[in-house]
């Protein structure tokens, strides 16, 4: 998880070129070092990818939506991460750079961050972020204890 933390996280960032694990070697156990499963997960999966920022390769675990929540039509709203015991607001990783919100179903990607790991239930909702008890639960993770 640290070289998801070590990756630039700001607007400037350099855009990376992520490939999935189809494309990674079969040496890579995808149950290995996975933060997310111990947790409850419905609507996501946990995904690893390989990434190479700036030529510097990493690989990392994060929550993707899954294909049958993806194929949703999804109009008028964004996508956004919220914690409804807290009301907090969370962000998405969008290759390299943290975003707030994202439009497509395909750019929901919720990497292992203390915000997760400090919440007990994080949940993926469609609509306006400004009124999130109106918005629509898509997805949600919540931790096992």
């Amino acid at each position: 998880m640290a070289a998801v933390l070590a990756l630039p996280l700001t607007q400037g960032a350099q855009a990376a070129t992520p490939v999935t694990t189809a494309a990674t070697p079969a040496t890579i156990n995808a149950d290995d070092d996975n933060p997310f499963r111990w947790m409850e997960l419905d609507g996501l999966r946990a995904d690893f990818q390989h990434m190479c920022p700036a030529g510097r390769c990493v690989g990392f675990w994060s929550l993707v939506l899954t294909d049958d929540i993806a194929q949703h039509k999804f109009e008028g709203g964004k996508f956004f991460v919220y914690a409804p015991a807290t009301g907090e607001f969370s962000f998405f990783f969008d290759t390299d750079i943290a975003v707030r919100t994202v439009d497509h179903p395909d750019q929901v990607r919720l990497v292992d961050t203390e915000f997760m790991r400090s919440h007990p239930r994080v949940e993926v909702r469609y609509g306006d972020p400004g009124h999130p008890g109106r918005a629509r639960v898509v997805a949600s993770a919540t931790t096992l204890m």
